[in-house]
């Protein structure tokens, strides 16, 4: 097998459903709605825009205004250092994006066999085809941009995690609530200011994307926790934290101060005690959390976790 590939074993019982009435009028709703709001990534955007290093830094007097230029620690990155260390930190969050994009194409279509309902199986075929187009376009962006970073490891772990999983309610709160719900937040933060019209266009249309993705989770899973055993809400509590640990860990960004030959212990420790980062990440986790409230799974043992990770926000 080659070093650029990975395989995952699993197993799980596809499930058939011989009825084809819609029994959910609003995943049914949500279901035309994707339907009518695909888009095309070779069309739909610009690509003619130049997104060389010179034209996006060098040209572009906005490009520094970056999460990690302001903040109670002392940054590592040398000032002569920091256009560069905001190109790389773009490089890196939108490659993150690209293989986490990989990990929802192979999720979803996982759900496509396994969910019970002929409603959810149709919105979840819908989104495969989400999933395919935001894998092409961030590998299109990328390939343009002239640079990429290989897949996180903690994010890599998470994704094995997800499409190793047989309990089809897990691999929704994995992917569709966590790390579908981690990006939309990512995405509304981070590129909402971006330094070019490209990225802010495939950021706008994707978004618009994971918006109907997470909602596609959160009606799934709707009621379906206050009806567990006690012992299957604490392997769902289980999951939760160690799937927030590890999104926690992706942003340590080891791989960017390797790139840039700074002292990588020092990095880690700027990005988990500066103030401004432990915001961000905070910002990042709220729409997690506020789907966890939404399903019933914010309990106190994944609150007080959410709160030692500082990932939970003031109330």
């Amino acid at each position: 097998m080659s070093d650029r590939t990975t395989s995952i074993d699993s197993s799980f019982a596809a499930q058939f459903t011989w009825d084809y009435e819609s029994t959910n009028s609003n995943m049914r709703r949500l279901y035309e709605q994707g339907k009518a709001a695909q888009w095309n990534a070779t069309t739909d955007i610009d690509w003619s825009v130049d997104l060389s290093f010179d034209a996006l830094v060098t040209r572009r007097p906005g490009f520094s205004a970056a999460p990690l230029q302001v903040g109670g620690r002392k940054s590592p990155v040398p000032p002569e250092l920091w256009d560069t260390f905001n190109w790389e930190y773009h490089s890196w969050l939108t490659s993150q994006f690209l293989h986490g994009e990989q990990g929802a194409l192979l999720a979803t279509s996982r759900l496509v066999e396994v969910v019970p309902d002929i409603d959810s199986k149709l919105y979840a075929g819908a989104q495969v085809a989400d999933e395919a187009r935001h894998v092409e376009v961030y590998a299109k962006y990328l390939a343009l941009l002239g640079n990429s970073y290989p897949v996180n490891p903690a994010l890599q772990e998470m994704l094995g995690d997800v499409i190793s999983e047989s309990r089809w309610d897990v691999i929704y709160l994995g992917m569709q609530i966590i790390v579908e719900g981690l990006a939309l937040a990512v995405f509304r933060i981070e590129h909402a200011r971006s330094f070019n019209p490209v990225i802010r266009r495939i950021t706008e249309l994707v978004a618009r994307d994971e918006a109907r993705h997470v909602a596609f989770g959160v009606l799934a899973l709707k009621g379906m926790y206050a009806e567990l055993s006690s012992r299957e809400l604490r392997e769902r509590e289980e999951f939760v934290m160690e799937s927030a640990l590890l999104m926690a860990r992706r942003f340590r960004l080891e791989e960017v101060w390797q790139r840039l030959d700074l002292d990588v212990d020092a990095g880690i420790a700027y990005a988990a005690e500066d103030p401004a980062m432990a915001d961000f990440r905070r910002l990042m986790f709220s729409k997690i959390v506020t789907c966890l409230n939404q399903l019933g799974l914010m309990t106190d043992t994944i609150r007080s976790h959410l709160r030692q990770l500082t990932l939970l926000r003031p109330a």
